[in-house]
């Protein structure tokens, strides 16, 4: 079985897990008398309709990313392959997208104790730490650029700017979500703990797009040569 397929199957297996402690895979319909009154008593709530769609959407990006990368350590032995040089900035990218992900799990936090103004203040922060990570991207780009390392130019330039769009823009449409809970944030008729939904799930999708970058990071810095040897053995 390739490294890939191993991939897949690991993400899935985690997926699947989560879904199934869930309780997701139960049929309360169907069940009758003390049978269903008692697994009421004794299960959790069912997790909601948003929270499900969010796991499976990440499980299919996380899939993504795995083809990705595994496609990345494969064309990485080939004679051609000269990696570009790593732009500096990717440091402070990965400072803010960190610092991004801690504010929106504070404001998660705050939704649920009800502080309506620390809940404003950490979304507002996390939304302009990720804009700062992604002008920050574009200056990586930029460097590269000057540096003579086009996308046409060399495999290794190309899946660099393939990898960190796709990562922009799965960070993008999770900033336009972030942006309509921010805008529900300060109606001042809604209470702050009916946000605290919808702020779990912003912070659920920013930890998991850090760890995807943290990744990506350790690929672009040459740490992971080792696992591509691994990887290219494997599947050759």
């Amino acid at each position: 079985m390739s490294v890939m397929g191993l991939f897949f199957i690991l993400i899935f297996s985690v997926a699947l897990s989560w879904l199934w402690r869930q309780g997701v895979m139960q049929s309360p319909w169907l069940e009758e008398g003390e049978v269903a009154a008692l697994r009421g008593r004794a299960s959790a709530p069912p997790p909601s309709a948003a929270k499900v769609g969010l796991v499976v959407f990440l499980a299919v990006a996380g899939c993504l990313f795995s083809l990705m990368t595994a496609a990345y350590f494969m064309r990485q032995a080939s004679p051609d392959w000269q990696a570009p040089p790593m732009p500096g900035v990717l440091w402070l990218n990965t400072i803010a997208l960190m610092a991004s992900s801690v504010t929106i799990q504070t404001a998660a936090r705050a939704a649920s104790s009800g502080a309506r103004d620390r809940l404003r203040t950490q979304l507002a922060a996390s939304g302009l730490l990720s804009l700062a990570f992604l002008v920050g991207q574009l200056w990586a780009w930029r460097e590269l650029v000057e540096a003579g390392a086009y996308v046409s130019g060399n495999p290794a330039s190309s899946f660099f700017y393939l990898l960190t769009a796709t990562h922009g823009l799965h960070l993008v449409g999770g900033l336009a979500a972030l942006a309509r809970v921010a805008a529900k944030a300060w109606e001042d008729e809604r209470p702050a703990p009916a946000l605290a939904g919808s702020v779990e799930l912003c912070a659920i999708y920013w930890h998991f797009l850090l760890f995807v970058w943290l990744l990506l990071f350790i690929v672009f810095s040459g740490k992971a040569d080792a696992f591509g040897v691994i990887c290219r053995r494997v599947l050759s």
